[in-house]
This record gives C-alpha cells, sequence and structure tokens, in this order.
C-alpha cells in the first residue's frame, strides 16, 4: 500500500499568501485610525469641543484592541483545531466585510447617535478579525520556513504593516488632493473603505490556493490537537503568555505614537495640514519598512531576544527625545523625529512574530501567538493616541516621551523574564 505526501507549498506562495492579507487587514485598520483623527470627529462626534470630539472618535479606536483578544481566542480555537488555512480565510473576511460596512455608514446628521454606536459595532468587528489574522498570517510564514529562516519567513507578514499605512495614507492624501473639503467629508472618505473590497477579493484568492501548514499536519497525524487551545494556553503556558505580552507592549506604544498621535498633534498644535503630515509620516515609514528586514536576518543570526532587548533599550533612550524634536516643529526636526521613531519601530517588529510564535507549541501556537500579540495590543496601543493627548494636554508633549520611555522598561523586564523560549523552535 502506498500513500500519497500532503502537497507542498511553494516558499513565493506562502509569502505572498502571508503578506497580501496582513497588508490588507493593516489597510482596512489603518485607514479607520486616519479617519479617527481627520474625519469621524466632525461626522460622528460633533461637539463644541474639537479635543473633545477627537477624543471620542479615538476611544472607537481603541475599542478594537479590546476586540482583538476575543477574535485571537475565537480564530485561534479553530485555527488549531480545524487549520490554519480555512481560519484566515474566515478571518480575513470578517475584517473586510467589517470595514466595507463604515464606508456605507450614514453619519451623525442623518441618523443621530445611532451613527457612532453603528461605527462601534463595525469597529468592533474590524478588531474581532485582525485578532485571528496576524497569528496566522505569521505561522503560516515560519511554519513552512526552512531551518534558519524563520525570522526571516515570519518578517513578511510583518511588512503588512507598513504596506498597508503607505496604501491607506497614499488613498487619503490622493483624495484630499483631488476633493476640496466638501467633497471630501460629503463622500470622499468613504473612498478607501469601499475600496477595500476589491483587496480583500485578492486576498481571498491567494489563501484560497495555499496548502495547510507541514507543522499543523503532523500535529494532525500524531494526534497532537488539545479540545480547548485556550484553556490549554491558560493553564499549562501563562509564563509565556504573560511575557510575551509584555514583550510586544512597547511596539504597540511606539507605532501608534508615531501615526494617531503625531498626526492629532501636528495638524493641531503644530499647525501641518493633513496632506503635508501626512507626507512626512510616509517618509518615516519607509524607515519603518527598510528596518524590518534587517532586524529578521539579524534575529536569525544572533537570536530574537537580543534584538529585541537591543531594539528596546534604544526606544527607551528615544523616548526622552520625544520633546526636543518633536516639539520644534520645523520639517526638518519633524522628519528626523518620524523616520528615527518608525525605524526603531522596524527593529522591534521586524522578529517579534516569529519571537511570539516560538513561545508556544504546535497544538496551541496559533492561540497563543495570536493572544499575547493582541493582549499587547491593548495594554499598548488601545489607549496610547487617547492617553498621549491628554498627557500632551495636561503636562507638556515630554509627558508623551517618558510614557514612551516607561513602556519600553516594562517590555524590557519581560523580555528579560521571557528567558530562551524566543531562541529556538518548539516544534
Amino acid at each position: 500500500m502506498t500513500t500519497t505526501a500532503a502537497p507542498a507549498n511553494s516558499p513565493a506562495r506562502v509569502l505572498f499568501a502571508s503578506l497580501i492579507g496582513t497588508t490588507i487587514e493593516f489597510f482596512d485598520f489603518y485607514i479607520y485610525a486616519t479617519a479617527a483623527v481627520l474625519v469621524f470627529p466632525a461626522l460622528f462626534f460633533p461637539a463644541g469641543d474639537p479635543t473633545s470630539s477627537t477624543l471620542q472618535s479615538l476611544a472607537t479606536f481603541a475599542l478594537a484592541f479590546f476586540a482583538r483578544p476575543i477574535g485571537s481566542a475565537l480564530f485561534g480555537h479553530f485555527g488549531d483545531r480545524v487549520g490554519r488555512k480555512a481560519t484566515l480565510v474566515a478571518a480575513l473576511l470578517t475584517m473586510g466585510l467589517s470595514t466595507v460596512f463604515i464606508g456605507l455608514l450614514p453619519t451623525y446628521a442623518s441618523i443621530g447617535v445611532a451613527a457612532p454606536l453603528l461605527l462601534a459595532l463595525c469597529r468592533f468587528g474590524q478588531g474581532l478579525g485582525l485578532g485571528g489574522e496576524w497569528g496566522g498570517a505569521v505561522l503560516l510564514a515560519t511554519e513552512n520556513a526552512p531551518p534558519g529562516k524563520r525570522a526571516w519567513y515570519g518578517m513578511f507578514p510583518q511588512l503588512g504593516a507598513p504596506i498597508g499605512f503607505l496604501c491607506s495614507t497614499g488613498i487619503f492624501l490622493l483624495l484630499t488632493d483631488v476633493l476640496d473639503d466638501a467633497q471630501f467629508f460629503a463622500w470622499g472618505w468613504r473612498v478607501p473603505f469601499l475600496a477595500s473590497a476589491v483587496l480583500v477579493f485578492v486576498g481571498l484568492w491567494v489563501r484560497l490556493r495555499i496548502h495547510e501548514t507541514p507543522s499543523f499536519r503532523r500535529a494532525i497525524a500524531n494526534d497532537e490537537r488539545v479540545k480547548l487551545p485556550m484553556a490549554t494556553v491558560v493553564r499549562q503556558h501563562p509564563r509565556a503568555l504573560i511575557a510575551g505580552t509584555f514583550a510586544a507592549m512597547a511596539t504597540f506604544v511606539l507605532f501608534y505614537l508615531m501615526t494617531v498621535f503625531t498626526l492629532s498633534w501636528g495638524t493641531s498644535a503644530l499647525g501641518y495640514t493633513r496632506e503635508t503630515f501626512l507626507q512626512l509620516q510616509m517618509i518615516g515609514v519607509l524607515a519603518f519598512a527598510a528596518t524590518i528586514p534587517l532586524s529578521a536576518l539579524t534575529a536569525d543570526r544572533y537570536g530574537r531576544r537580543r534584538v529585541l532587548i537591543v531594539a528596546t533599550l534604544a526606544i527607551a533612550a528615544f523616548g526622552l527625545m520625544f520633546a526636543p524634536l518633536f516639539a520644534a516643529g520645523n520639517a526638518i526636526a519633524v522628519i528626523a523625529f518620524l523616520a528615527l521613531g518608525l525605524g526603531l519601530m522596524g527593529l522591534t517588529y521586524g522578529p517579534l512574530g516569529t519571537a511570539l510564535a516560538e513561545l508556544f507549541p504546535t497544538p496551541v501556537r496559533y492561540t497563543g501567538a495570536s493572544l499575547t500579540f493582541n493582549l499587547a495590543g491593548i495594554f499598548g496601543a488601545s489607549l496610547a493616541p487617547y492617553a498621549a493627548t491628554w498627557l500632551a494636554r495636561e503636562y507638556g508633549i515630554a509627558a508623551v516621551g517618558y510614557y514612551l520611555t516607561a513602556a519600553a522598561l516594562v517590555t524590557l523586564v519581560a523580555l528579560l523574564a521571557v528567558g530562551g523560549g524566543m531562541r529556538h523552535t518548539r516544534d
């Protein structure tokens, strides 16, 4: 009797499938972040005080981060029980449909208080989908990686973050260039949300053409799957869950300070137009994209934990430079500030997916990696723009930098506590 070997995934198909999904997910996520600063305060949260409207809008931005761990548990369960491929398709659909629905919502002027409630519901759906997307994309890449290249393969879904940001920012810049303010606020802001439907279709087409990962096929063959992955993670891997969560926290704080908060502060306190500041941010994101592969190569050679510790120390020092660079206000200083901050973001973000995945064994890896990443989002990102706006208003811009430094020190302690699990595979 003969057996037929399971079909293998080509490296190009695996890497493209992991990259396209996270690019779409982060594109959807970032167009909301940009709109939360530029559009939603006026259309969904009208108030006499512009700062109050912005804070209310940023509160809905934070909602998705609380939905993400729920998505991690839900999609992680099926990812560890049914398979990576089917779960990734479901997560992408959840995120994509939620984003398209935002583009169809009536505003506060049309239906009153129901408008922000529906916006919050769609935002929750975005978070739910992203909670299941990221972990699956990382596993699709790393569980197909050859020996010695796991961080390099795990870097590809991480590249979806800067690519998604560049695409979302680019489309907003294009719209603001060709439309006047009246047109942009009347209907132009809806275009990025509706356009994401095309990207979702492409992502689904690619994902449906891949095969299950070798690691998960082995887990099935060896009868290693557990009935309740979430319970197993909490009961058998609590140290990895807690330490991994806080090891990723500074990454989230840094990124959302450098994108959402700086956009809000730059267009209000520093007097930049939204078009100009978005262009400055795009320059900074190029540094983000450049340092992701650099850190992945370094992590494969010297170890994930060592690279993350060095990057975290640099982030702590950068927090002390936050005010001198950003408060100066001139374009050269702001570009240097954004490039430095987002470049550091790439150094910590590049190996992070691989590092978190390596903390957990195959039968619970989807759930464990997703939970650590998205719980870090709650502690690190959900309130970062809100807290930074409040700190800057009450205590000055230097307080925002101290906030970042404090987050980096917490992450440093977690990285020291996590031990050697980030340096070895767990297959």
